[in-house]
Protein backbone atom coordinates (compact mmCIF):
# COMPACT_ATOMS: atom_id res chain seq x y z
CA UNK A 1 0.00 0.00 0.00
CA UNK A 2 0.79 3.67 -1.01
CA UNK A 3 0.42 4.64 2.55
CA UNK A 4 2.02 2.42 4.45
CA UNK A 5 5.50 2.58 2.48
CA UNK A 6 6.03 5.67 3.58
CA UNK A 7 7.88 7.15 0.85
CA UNK A 8 5.41 10.14 0.09
CA UNK A 9 5.53 11.14 3.93
CA UNK A 10 9.66 11.36 3.20
CA UNK A 11 9.20 13.66 0.34
CA UNK A 12 7.04 15.60 1.47
CA UNK A 13 8.94 16.65 4.52
CA UNK A 14 11.71 17.10 2.32
CA UNK A 15 9.48 19.61 0.15
CA UNK A 16 8.38 21.17 3.11
CA UNK A 17 12.02 21.70 3.33
CA UNK A 18 12.74 22.93 0.25
CA UNK A 19 10.35 25.31 -0.34
CA UNK A 20 11.48 27.95 1.93
CA UNK A 21 14.75 27.73 0.14
CA UNK A 22 13.01 27.81 -3.56
CA UNK A 23 11.42 31.34 -2.11
CA UNK A 24 14.91 33.04 -1.56
CA UNK A 25 16.47 31.31 -5.27
CA UNK A 26 17.89 33.63 -7.27
CA UNK A 27 16.97 32.32 -10.60
CA UNK A 28 14.03 29.89 -12.31
CA UNK A 29 16.29 27.22 -13.08
CA UNK A 30 17.33 26.73 -9.47
CA UNK A 31 13.69 26.69 -8.56
CA UNK A 32 12.69 24.15 -11.25
CA UNK A 33 15.62 21.86 -10.03
CA UNK A 34 14.93 21.78 -6.09
CA UNK A 35 11.55 21.34 -6.60
CA UNK A 36 12.32 18.31 -8.29
CA UNK A 37 14.01 16.55 -5.32
CA UNK A 38 10.75 16.08 -3.48
CA UNK A 39 10.51 13.34 -6.93
CA UNK A 40 14.39 12.39 -5.92
CA UNK A 41 13.46 11.55 -2.54
CA UNK A 42 10.67 9.05 -3.55
CA UNK A 43 12.56 7.15 -5.63
CA UNK A 44 15.71 7.15 -4.69
CA UNK A 45 14.60 5.17 -1.44
CA UNK A 46 15.48 1.73 -0.97
CA UNK A 47 12.13 -0.39 -1.80
CA UNK A 48 10.88 -3.10 0.40
CA UNK A 49 8.86 -5.08 -2.53
CA UNK A 50 7.36 -8.06 -1.73
CA UNK A 51 8.35 -9.60 -5.21
CA UNK A 52 12.07 -8.56 -4.91
CA UNK A 53 11.79 -10.54 -1.44
CA UNK A 54 10.30 -13.78 -3.24
CA UNK A 55 13.19 -13.49 -5.52
CA UNK A 56 15.64 -13.47 -3.19
CA UNK A 57 14.53 -14.82 -0.12
CA UNK A 58 14.59 -17.93 1.25
CA UNK A 59 11.74 -19.45 2.92
CA UNK A 60 14.19 -21.89 4.80
CA UNK A 61 15.92 -19.08 6.13
CA UNK A 62 13.08 -19.17 9.18
CA UNK A 63 14.94 -21.85 10.33
CA UNK A 64 18.36 -20.77 11.98
CA UNK A 65 20.48 -23.76 11.49
CA UNK A 66 19.20 -23.47 7.31
CA UNK A 67 19.84 -19.37 7.59
CA UNK A 68 22.21 -17.90 5.06
CA UNK A 69 23.30 -14.39 5.12
CA UNK A 70 20.72 -12.34 2.72
CA UNK A 71 21.73 -11.58 -0.76
CA UNK A 72 23.11 -7.73 -1.12
CA UNK A 73 21.30 -5.40 -3.69
CA UNK A 74 23.77 -5.97 -5.90
CA UNK A 75 23.49 -9.88 -5.97
CA UNK A 76 19.95 -9.42 -6.08
CA UNK A 77 20.61 -7.06 -9.35
CA UNK A 78 22.35 -10.45 -10.74
CA UNK A 79 20.23 -13.06 -10.13
CA UNK A 80 17.17 -11.03 -11.46
CA UNK A 81 19.78 -10.59 -14.74
CA UNK A 82 20.63 -14.42 -14.98
CA UNK A 83 17.04 -15.29 -14.69
CA UNK A 84 16.29 -12.65 -17.65
CA UNK A 85 18.45 -14.59 -19.42
CA UNK A 86 16.69 -17.43 -19.32
CA UNK A 87 13.17 -16.13 -19.79
CA UNK A 88 13.36 -12.44 -20.96
CA UNK A 89 9.92 -12.22 -21.68
CA UNK A 90 8.57 -12.35 -18.29
CA UNK A 91 7.30 -8.69 -17.54
CA UNK A 92 7.56 -9.78 -13.11
CA UNK A 93 11.54 -10.03 -13.76
CA UNK A 94 11.69 -6.72 -15.74
CA UNK A 95 9.63 -4.90 -12.71
CA UNK A 96 11.88 -6.17 -10.48
CA UNK A 97 14.97 -5.02 -12.26
CA UNK A 98 13.49 -1.74 -12.42
CA UNK A 99 13.36 -1.91 -8.22
CA UNK A 100 16.07 -2.91 -7.53
CA UNK A 101 17.83 -0.29 -9.76
CA UNK A 102 16.06 2.27 -8.35
CA UNK A 103 16.58 1.48 -5.04
CA UNK A 104 20.30 1.33 -6.29
CA UNK A 105 19.63 5.38 -7.41
CA UNK A 106 20.48 4.22 -11.05
CA UNK A 107 17.21 6.07 -12.78
CA UNK A 108 18.09 5.43 -16.24
CA UNK A 109 18.62 1.64 -15.82
CA UNK A 110 15.37 1.46 -14.11
CA UNK A 111 13.61 3.39 -16.65
CA UNK A 112 15.14 0.98 -19.25
CA UNK A 113 13.76 -2.43 -17.11
CA UNK A 114 10.49 -0.76 -16.53
CA UNK A 115 10.27 0.12 -20.40
CA UNK A 116 10.96 -3.94 -21.02
CA UNK A 117 8.11 -4.34 -18.46
CA UNK A 118 5.63 -2.37 -20.41
CA UNK A 119 5.71 -4.29 -23.61
CA UNK A 120 4.28 -6.54 -21.95
CA UNK A 121 1.84 -4.59 -19.61
CA UNK A 122 1.18 -1.52 -21.60
CA UNK A 123 -1.57 -0.47 -19.54
CA UNK A 124 -0.32 -1.52 -16.15
CA UNK A 125 -0.63 2.05 -14.19
CA UNK A 126 1.91 1.39 -11.60
CA UNK A 127 4.60 0.29 -14.21
CA UNK A 128 3.57 3.80 -15.96
CA UNK A 129 4.23 5.54 -13.14
CA UNK A 130 7.29 4.30 -12.00
CA UNK A 131 8.73 4.24 -15.38
CA UNK A 132 8.00 7.94 -15.34
CA UNK A 133 9.36 8.55 -12.32
CA UNK A 134 12.82 6.65 -13.31
CA UNK A 135 12.48 8.97 -16.22
CA UNK A 136 12.20 12.27 -14.69
CA UNK A 137 14.95 11.63 -12.33
CA UNK A 138 17.31 10.49 -15.65
CA UNK A 139 17.25 14.37 -16.67
CA UNK A 140 19.23 17.28 -15.37
CA UNK A 141 16.63 19.12 -13.50
CA UNK A 142 14.43 16.09 -12.57
CA UNK A 143 11.24 17.55 -14.52
CA UNK A 144 8.35 15.68 -14.99
CA UNK A 145 7.52 16.71 -18.96
CA UNK A 146 7.11 15.29 -22.01
CA UNK A 147 7.13 11.16 -21.87
CA UNK A 148 6.96 11.32 -18.28
CA UNK A 149 3.71 13.51 -18.29
CA UNK A 150 1.88 11.79 -20.71
CA UNK A 151 2.33 8.19 -19.16
CA UNK A 152 1.16 9.25 -15.69
CA UNK A 153 -2.01 11.53 -17.76
CA UNK A 154 -2.08 7.41 -18.94
CA UNK A 155 -1.75 5.89 -15.78
CA UNK A 156 -4.73 7.98 -14.12
CA UNK A 157 -6.86 7.26 -17.22
CA UNK A 158 -6.48 3.95 -15.87
CA UNK A 159 -6.32 4.28 -12.85
CA UNK A 160 -7.67 7.85 -11.24
CA UNK A 161 -7.40 6.72 -7.54
CA UNK A 162 -3.32 6.27 -7.88
CA UNK A 163 -1.83 7.76 -5.20
CA UNK A 164 1.66 8.26 -5.91
CA UNK A 165 0.60 9.05 -9.75
CA UNK A 166 -1.42 11.72 -8.23
CA UNK A 167 1.38 13.24 -6.40
CA UNK A 168 3.58 13.09 -8.98
CA UNK A 169 1.49 14.75 -11.33
CA UNK A 170 0.90 17.61 -9.19
CA UNK A 171 4.29 18.19 -9.01
CA UNK A 172 4.57 18.41 -13.00
CA UNK A 173 1.81 20.79 -12.66
CA UNK A 174 4.02 23.17 -10.24
CA UNK A 175 7.36 22.82 -12.15
CA UNK A 176 5.54 24.45 -15.33
CA UNK A 177 3.79 26.63 -13.36
CA UNK A 178 0.56 25.22 -13.73
CA UNK A 179 -0.56 26.09 -10.18
CA UNK A 180 -4.64 25.97 -10.58
CA UNK A 181 -3.90 22.15 -11.88
CA UNK A 182 -2.05 21.75 -9.61
CA UNK A 183 -4.10 22.82 -6.74
CA UNK A 184 -6.86 20.53 -8.50
CA UNK A 185 -4.67 17.38 -8.82
CA UNK A 186 -3.56 17.48 -5.30
CA UNK A 187 -7.04 18.18 -4.20
CA UNK A 188 -8.24 14.74 -5.71
CA UNK A 189 -5.32 13.53 -3.68
CA UNK A 190 -5.96 14.46 -0.57
CA UNK A 191 -9.75 13.31 -1.08
CA UNK A 192 -7.82 9.74 -0.96
CA UNK A 193 -5.85 10.23 2.11
CA UNK A 194 -7.20 9.80 5.43
CA UNK A 195 -7.80 13.50 6.64
CA UNK A 196 -6.16 12.82 9.97
CA UNK A 197 -2.49 11.57 8.41
CA UNK A 198 0.58 13.64 8.47
CA UNK A 199 0.78 13.11 4.82
CA UNK A 200 -2.70 14.58 4.33
CA UNK A 201 -1.50 17.56 5.84
CA UNK A 202 1.99 17.49 3.97
CA UNK A 203 -0.22 17.76 0.74
CA UNK A 204 -2.23 20.40 2.25
CA UNK A 205 0.65 22.22 2.33
CA UNK A 206 1.48 21.93 -0.58
CA UNK A 207 -2.20 22.98 -2.04
CA UNK A 208 -1.34 26.17 0.01
CA UNK A 209 1.50 26.97 -1.24
CA UNK A 210 0.59 26.54 -4.99
CA UNK A 211 -2.39 28.40 -4.05
CA UNK A 212 0.15 31.52 -3.07
CA UNK A 213 2.66 31.17 -5.96
CA UNK A 214 -0.46 31.86 -8.35
CA UNK A 215 -2.18 34.47 -6.71
CA UNK A 216 -5.19 31.81 -6.34
CA UNK A 217 -8.71 31.50 -4.31
CA UNK A 218 -9.52 28.18 -3.67
CA UNK A 219 -12.79 27.03 -4.46
CA UNK A 220 -15.60 26.45 -1.66
CA UNK A 221 -14.99 22.44 -2.13
CA UNK A 222 -11.46 22.35 -2.58
CA UNK A 223 -11.43 24.92 0.96
CA UNK A 224 -13.18 22.52 2.63
CA UNK A 225 -11.21 19.41 1.87
CA UNK A 226 -8.20 21.28 2.48
CA UNK A 227 -9.77 22.16 5.73
CA UNK A 228 -10.46 18.65 6.89
CA UNK A 229 -6.83 17.64 5.74
CA UNK A 230 -4.71 20.34 8.03
CA UNK A 231 -7.59 20.89 11.21
CA UNK A 232 -7.72 16.71 12.06
CA UNK A 233 -5.19 15.51 13.96
CA UNK A 234 -3.16 18.58 14.49
CA UNK A 235 -0.58 17.94 17.39
CA UNK A 236 -0.71 19.39 20.82
CA UNK A 237 1.04 22.64 21.49
CA UNK A 238 3.78 22.24 23.45
CA UNK A 239 3.17 22.25 27.72
CA UNK A 240 4.37 25.85 29.55
CA UNK A 241 7.19 23.91 31.38
CA UNK A 242 8.71 22.50 27.82
CA UNK A 243 12.63 22.91 26.83
CA UNK A 244 12.95 22.97 22.88
CA UNK A 245 16.02 22.39 21.39
CA UNK A 246 18.05 25.14 20.48
CA UNK A 247 21.32 24.32 18.57
CA UNK A 248 23.83 27.23 18.77
CA UNK A 249 26.19 26.41 15.66
CA UNK A 250 29.21 28.32 15.28
CA UNK A 251 30.41 28.10 11.88
CA UNK A 252 33.89 29.17 9.93
CA UNK A 253 35.90 28.59 6.89
CA UNK A 254 38.94 26.66 6.92
CA UNK A 255 41.73 29.26 5.23
CA UNK A 256 43.06 26.92 2.84
CA UNK A 257 39.56 26.71 1.19
CA UNK A 258 39.03 30.95 1.33
CA UNK A 259 40.56 30.74 -2.21
CA UNK A 260 37.75 28.40 -3.74
CA UNK A 261 34.92 30.43 -1.85
CA UNK A 262 32.37 31.83 -4.90
CA UNK A 263 31.31 35.50 -4.17
CA UNK A 264 27.76 34.64 -4.49
CA UNK A 265 27.79 31.10 -2.50
CA UNK A 266 25.20 30.45 -0.29
CA UNK A 267 25.36 28.60 3.60
CA UNK A 268 23.23 26.21 4.31
CA UNK A 269 23.71 25.01 8.14
CA UNK A 270 21.37 22.31 9.15
CA UNK A 271 20.94 19.36 11.44
CA UNK A 272 19.73 15.71 10.65
CA UNK A 273 18.98 12.93 12.56
CA UNK A 274 21.48 10.91 13.54
CA UNK A 275 20.11 7.00 13.60
CA UNK A 276 17.14 7.82 10.89
CA UNK A 277 16.80 9.34 7.20
CA UNK A 278 19.39 11.95 6.21
CA UNK A 279 16.14 14.37 5.21
CA UNK A 280 17.28 17.51 7.66
CA UNK A 281 15.20 18.56 10.90
CA UNK A 282 16.26 22.01 10.77
CA UNK A 283 17.80 24.61 8.05
CA UNK A 284 19.03 27.73 7.75
CA UNK A 285 19.99 29.76 4.86
CA UNK A 286 22.76 32.47 4.84
CA UNK A 287 24.59 34.31 2.42
CA UNK A 288 28.56 33.08 2.67
CA UNK A 289 29.68 36.69 3.37
CA UNK A 290 28.35 36.12 6.69
CA UNK A 291 31.13 34.04 7.78
CA UNK A 292 31.89 33.48 10.36
CA UNK A 293 29.22 32.72 11.55
CA UNK A 294 26.29 31.58 14.39
CA UNK A 295 23.10 30.16 13.62
CA UNK A 296 20.72 28.37 16.32
CA UNK A 297 18.69 25.63 14.90
CA UNK A 298 15.02 25.75 16.53
CA UNK A 299 12.16 23.35 15.78
CA UNK A 300 10.81 26.38 14.10
CA UNK A 301 13.16 25.78 10.87
CA UNK A 302 11.34 22.05 10.94
CA UNK A 303 10.13 20.48 7.67
CA UNK A 304 6.72 18.75 8.59
CA UNK A 305 4.77 17.88 11.92
CA UNK A 306 6.72 15.55 13.71
CA UNK A 307 9.95 15.78 11.69
CA UNK A 308 11.73 18.45 14.09
CA UNK A 309 14.87 18.83 16.68
CA UNK A 310 12.63 17.24 18.88
CA UNK A 311 11.96 14.32 17.41
CA UNK A 312 15.21 13.14 17.89
CA UNK A 313 17.72 12.25 20.47
CA UNK A 314 21.31 13.17 18.68
CA UNK A 315 21.87 14.64 15.42
CA UNK A 316 24.98 15.29 12.29
CA UNK A 317 25.20 19.50 12.55
CA UNK A 318 26.71 20.10 9.19
CA UNK A 319 27.37 23.16 7.30
CA UNK A 320 27.62 23.43 3.73
CA UNK A 321 28.86 26.39 1.13
CA UNK A 322 27.12 25.90 -2.21
CA UNK A 323 28.41 27.88 -5.54
CA UNK A 324 25.13 27.35 -6.93
CA UNK A 325 22.80 27.90 -4.24
CA UNK A 326 21.34 24.54 -4.48
CA UNK A 327 20.22 22.64 -1.85
CA UNK A 328 21.66 19.46 -3.10
CA UNK A 329 24.92 18.79 -2.66
CA UNK A 330 27.73 19.30 -5.93
CA UNK A 331 30.93 18.09 -6.84
CA UNK A 332 32.81 21.51 -5.39
CA UNK A 333 30.74 22.39 -3.01
CA UNK A 334 32.96 23.32 0.57
CA UNK A 335 31.20 21.29 3.53
CA UNK A 336 32.03 20.51 7.09
CA UNK A 337 29.97 18.65 10.26
CA UNK A 338 29.81 17.83 14.26
CA UNK A 339 28.23 15.22 15.84
CA UNK A 340 26.48 12.92 16.87
CA UNK A 341 25.40 15.74 19.22
CA UNK A 342 22.42 15.26 21.81
CA UNK A 343 19.70 17.71 21.02
CA UNK A 344 19.35 18.99 24.69
CA UNK A 345 22.91 20.51 24.30
CA UNK A 346 23.43 24.01 25.41
CA UNK A 347 26.75 24.83 24.43
CA UNK A 348 27.69 26.44 20.79
CA UNK A 349 28.68 23.57 17.97
CA UNK A 350 31.53 25.21 15.91
CA UNK A 351 31.98 23.71 12.39
CA UNK A 352 35.12 24.39 10.30
CA UNK A 353 34.00 24.00 6.55
CA UNK A 354 37.35 21.81 5.71
CA UNK A 355 36.51 19.65 3.08
CA UNK A 356 35.22 20.10 -0.84
CA UNK A 357 32.48 17.36 -1.93
CA UNK A 358 33.82 14.93 -4.82
CA UNK A 359 31.05 13.00 -6.61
Amino acid sequence: MFLTASGLMVALALALVLWPLLRQAGRQTRRRGLIALAVLFIFGLPLASAGLYEMVGNPAALNPAAAKQPLTLDQAITKIKAQLGHDSADPNLWTLLGQAYGAKNEPALAASAFEHALKYRPDDADLLVAWAQADSLAQPQHMIVGEARARLERALAVDPTHQRGLWLLGISDFQLQHYSEAIATWTRLLKLLPPDSDVARGVAKQVELAATRGSLKLSHAQAQVLSAATAAGAPPPATAGSSAPRLIVKVSLAPQLTARLAADSVLFVYARNSSGPSIPLAVARLPASALPATVTLTDAMSMAPGMNLSSAQQVIVGARLSAQGQALAQAGDLEGSAGPVAVSRTQPISIVIDKVVQQ
